[in-house]
C-alpha cells in the first residue's frame, strides 16, 4: 500500500512539474520577447519570485498540520484552473501586469506545493527506504526542470505560446485526478494557538538559534545571499537577453537555443547532486570556499567572448559550457553547505531552520535580478564589463567566506559530527 501511494506521488510529480516548468519558462520569454526590455524582464522576473521566498516557510508550517494529499489536490486543480483563465483572457488585460500575476501565482503555489510532497515521503516510506526516496523525488524535480525548458523551447519557439498553455492546463488536472487516490496518514493537531502566532514564534525561535546560538549559520546564509545576488541573479536575467536578443538569431532560433540552454543548467543541477552523493565523505568544510572561487571563474571566459565578439554560435556554446561548469560546482557546494547546516541544527528544529535559511539565501535575488535588469537595458554594449565586475564581486565573496567555513570546520569538529 505504502508503495503504491508513493508511485502515485512520483507520477504527479512528474506531471505536474513538468507543467509548471514550461509554463514559468515561456512566460517570462514570451515578455521578453514582446518588450524587447531586459529591464522589464528583470523587474517581472524579480517581483514573481518574491512569494517564492515569503511563502516557502509558510508552506513548511501548513503542511505539517493539514492533509498533504489535499494540499497537492488543490493546489493543482488551481493551477489549472488560473492557466485557463490566463489562456483565454490573457490578450484583455496589459500583457506585463497578466504575466506578472502568472507567474506571481505560479511561484506562490510552488512554494506552498513542495513542503506538502517532502513532508509526505517520511509518511509514505520505511527508515531504510526514506533517502531512497528523497532522492527520487529530487532526481524527478531535476529531470522537470531539465525537460520542461527544453521541450518548451522547442513548442514555443515554433509554435508560441497557445501549444504551451494547452499542454500544461491538462497536466495539472491529470495530476490532480491521480493524487486522489493518494493515502498520507494524518492525524488532525489541535491548534494551540492561532496560525499566525504559530508562525511568528517559530520565525522568532529560528532567527534567535542562527544569529546567537550558532551564528556561523547566520553568517553562510548572509554569504550565500550575497552570491545570489551578484552571480545568480546575472545568469538568470543576463542569459535569456543574450541568447534571444544580444547574438541576433532569429526569433525562433533564439528561443530554442535558450531552451536548450536551460536544459543544460538543469543538467549541471542533476550533475552537481549525483557529485554531492559520492564526494560527500571526501568533502573537507575548510576547504569549500574553492568550489566557490571555482564557480566564479566560470564567468571569465563569457566576459571574454562577449568582448571579443567571435561568431554567434561560438559564444553561445562557450555560455553553455561555462553554465553547465558554474551551475554543477553551484549544486555541489549548496548540497555540501545543507548537510552541514543540518548537521548543527537539533533534530526538533531542522523544518523551520531550513525554511528560514533558504529565505535568508532567496531574499536579496530578487534585488539582484531588477538591477542586472537595470544595467542589462542601459549597458548593452558593455555586457562583458558587467560578467567581469561579477565574478571580481563573487571571487572576493569566496575569499571573504574562507573564515566562515574554517568556523563550521570547528563547530562540526566541536558537536562531533564530522562527516
Amino acid at each position: 500500500m505504502l508503495e503504491k501511494n508513493f508511485i502515485l506521488i512520483v507520477i504527479g510529480q512528474i506531471i505536474s512539474l513538468f507543467g509548471n516548468a514550461i509554463l514559468r519558462f515561456a512566460l517570462p520569454l514570451y515578455l521578453l520577447n514582446e518588450t524587447d526590455s531586459a529591464m522589464l524582464f528583470g523587474l517581472v522576473s524579480a517581483c514573481s519570485f518574491i512569494p517564492m521566498i515569503l511563502l516557502s516557510p509558510v508552506g513548511g508550517m501548513i503542511a505539517d498540520r493539514v492533509n498533504k494529499r489535499n494540499i497537492m489536490v488543490i493546489l493543482d486543480f488551481f493551477t489549472a484552473f488560473i492557466t485557463l483563465l490566463f489562456t483565454l483572457y490573457f490578450n484583455l488585460f496589459n500583457l506585463t501586469v497578466v504575466i506578472l500575476v502568472m507567474l506571481t501565482l505560479l511561484y506562490g503555489i510552488q512554494a506552498a506545493y513542495q513542503p506538502a510532497v517532502q513532508a509526505s515521503i517520511p509518511l509514505l516510506m520505511s527508515k531504510e527506504n526514506l533517502i531512497k526516496g528523497n532522492a527520487t523525488i529530487n532526481l524527478i524535480s531535476s529531470l522537470a526542470s531539465l525537460m520542461g525548458p527544453i521541450a518548451g523551447g522547442a513548442i514555443f519557439g515554433l509554435f508560441g505560446l497557445y501549444p504551451i498553455l494547452y499542454i500544461s492546463i491538462p497536466c495539472f488536472i491529470f495530476s490532480a485526478i491521480m493524487e486522489l487516490f493518494i493515502q498520507i496518514p494524518y492525524r488532525r493537531r489541535t491548534a494551540q494557538a492561532s496560525i499566525m502566532k504559530t508562525f511568528k514564534m517559530d520565525l522568532k525561535e529560528s532567527l534567535k538559534f542562527i544569529r546567537n546560538e550558532k551564528p556561523v549559520i547566520w553568517k553562510l546564509s548572509i554569504a550565500a545571499a550575497s552570491v545570489n545576488l551578484f552571480f545568480s541573479s546575472l545568469i538568470n536575467i543576463a542569459l535569456p537577453v543574450i541568447i534571444t536578443q544580444s547574438l541576433g538569431f532569429s526569433v525562433t532560433v533564439g528561443n530554442q537555443l535558450y531552451g536548450y540552454a536551460q536544459g543544460a543548467l538543469a543538467a549541471g543541477s542533476l550533475l552537481g547532486g549525483l557529485m554531492a552523493g559520492i564526494l560527500s565523505k571526501k568533502a573537507k568544510p575548510q576547504n569549500q570556499y574553492l568550489l566557490l572561487i571555482f564557480t566564479s571563474l566560470s564567468l571569465l571566459p563569457i566576459a571574454a567572448v562577449l568582448f571579443l565578439v567571435p561568431p554567434a554560435m561560438v559564444i553561445y556554446y562557450v555560455i553553455i559550457i561555462c553554465c553547465f561548469f558554474m551551475i554543477t560546482l553551484s549544486s555541489l557546494l549548496s548540497i555540501i553547505m545543507i548537510s552541514y547546516m543540518q548537521m548543527l541544527t537539533p533534530e526538533h528544529m531542522l523544518g523551520k531552520i531550513t525554511s528560514c535559511v533558504m529565505c535568508i539565501c532567496m531574499c536579496s535575488q530578487p534585488v539582484g535580478q531588477a538591477v542586472y535588469g537595470f544595467l542589462i537595458e542601459h549597458f548593452k554594449n558593455q555586457l562583458s564589463f558587467i560578467f567581469l565586475l561579477a565574478f571580481i564581486i563573487t571571487t572576493l565573496i569566496a575569499l571573504t567566506s574562507k573564515k566562515i567555513f574554517k568556523e563550521i570546520h570547528q563547530a562540526l569538529y566541536a558537536n562531533d559530527n564530522m562527516p
